[in-house]
């Protein structure tokens, strides 16, 4: 099934209830609408960061968050508190601004392997509107040539393990892991911030992602700050992330979109995520059972090492409710592609029952299925192409 994304302005088709199927099918539009409740994002025109935004969702909420860990990671017994993360984000974005002279728009390389460093510096080069574009550390020098090619970056972030990989840029390459970043970190108190504030546009770039695509050659994705906070306003909806004791497992890359989004979410919900260096599965079973592990953002891979492994039964994994699973398909086709970000989502025990289905449209999307020759509209039950359209499609 092939599938075309839509970047048009945000729409929402208004119909009467009793032209929409059970399904969510619209007759009279030959659209299919989301049945997850509504959502109520900030205006699109409203100058807002995707950082600026989670940030006034924690200071607005109940959490109790001042002493609670925000990232734990294992395999360095290092951890983060929320306030610790947020006085961190205030710093290095101030420092960097000044110092580095980085502007709104600058779009800034980034090839580091999962550390407590990495979410900090996502966050304050939002907060800037800087557009961040995280590649593999494991890519090969042709593949990062190619990148870099396509997001043309001012300024790289590495660490002295992957420096040597990157050419040079016009503001130079940061080393995360140097006492100079630790500085600019946490140098600069969040009262010394408000003058440094930067007007970001929701439709400014956030984020250049990498997807391999179906054809070709590695194509650059620009997804702007909307893309990413319509979604997170229409999770607010769901009680599922409502529980703020939950410890959430990051096994996924922190490039990658999954990875990227999650680290957001989690943040959102002032929960805590331990952060893995690499996959080794008996560590991440340790892992599970020493931080009492409640929810694994996983990959299908695995999934089917967890059901068919013997080393899962020497540890213990009882506080394990819920895996999220998401970048490819699992037993039955799966949906999902960084061009068109939150589509579609399987929540509950009800829904999780349907084992052939990728979940309930997402709250704000519209779908169609087309003849992809003659741009006919079907109904229900038929193959075609999938055409997508909402605010997290690609800009």
């Amino acid at each position: 099934m092939a599938t075309k994304s839509v970047p048009a302005q945000e729409t929402t088709i208004t119909t009467h209830a009793i032209n929409i199927t059970k399904g969510g099918y619209c007759l009279e539009s030959k659209t299919f609408q989301s049945l997850r409740p509504p959502a109520t994002p900030p205006p699109p025109h409203q100058p807002l960061s995707i950082s600026q935004f989670i940030l006034s969702l924690l200071h607005s909420s109940a959490i109790p968050t001042t002493q609670k860990n925000y990232l734990i990671m294992p395999s360095t017994g290092q951890s983060l508190t929320y306030s610790e993360a947020i006085n961190q984000i205030y710093s290095l974005s101030s420092s960097l601004k000044s110092l580095y002279n980085l502007n709104k728009n600058d779009v800034s390389f980034i090839l580091c392997p999962p550390s407590l460093h990495v979410p900090i510096l996502y966050f304050s080069l939002l907060y800037l509107g800087v557009t961040i574009s995280p590649a593999n550390p494991l890519s090969s020098n042709s593949e990062l040539t190619h990148q870099i090619q396509l997001s043309k970056p001012k300024i790289a972030f590495a660490t002295s393990q992957t420096a040597h990989k990157l050419p040079s840029f016009p503001l130079g390459t940061i080393l995360i892991d140097s006492p100079e970043f630790i500085s600019l970190s946490t140098q600069i108190s969040k009262r010394d911030t408000p003058t440094n504030h930067v007007e970001v546009s929701q439709s400014d770039t956030a984020a250049i992602l990498y997807s391999s695509g179906t054809t070709g050659r590695v194509k650059g994705v620009s997804l702007t700050h909307r893309n990413v906070i319509a979604p997170i306003a229409a999770f607010q909806k769901s009680s599922v992330e409502l529980d703020p004791h939950a410890v959430s497992l990051l096994t996924l890359p922190l490039f990658h979109v999954f990875g990227f989004f999650l680290l957001i979410n989690e943040f959102r919900w002032g929960r805590t995520l331990v952060l893995t260096e690499r996959f080794d599965f008996e560590q991440v079973l340790k892992v599970v059972e020493r931080y009492r592990v409640s929810d694994m953002p996983v990959s299908p891979t695995i999934i089917l090492t967890l059901l068919k492994s013997d080393l899962t039964n020497k540890y213990d994994l009882s506080s394990l409710r819920r895996f999220s699973c998401g970048g490819a398909p699992l037993s039955k086709e799966g949906y999902g592609l960084t061009e068109a970000g939150a589509v579609s989502r399987i929540i509950g025990p009800e829904e999780c029952n349907r084992h052939a289905s990728v979940g309930r449209l997402c709250g704000n999307m519209e779908a169609k299925i087309v003849d992809s020759l003659t741009g006919e509209a079907f109904g229900p039950g038929k193959r075609g192409e999938l055409w997508l359209r909402g605010p997290s499609i690609m800009k």
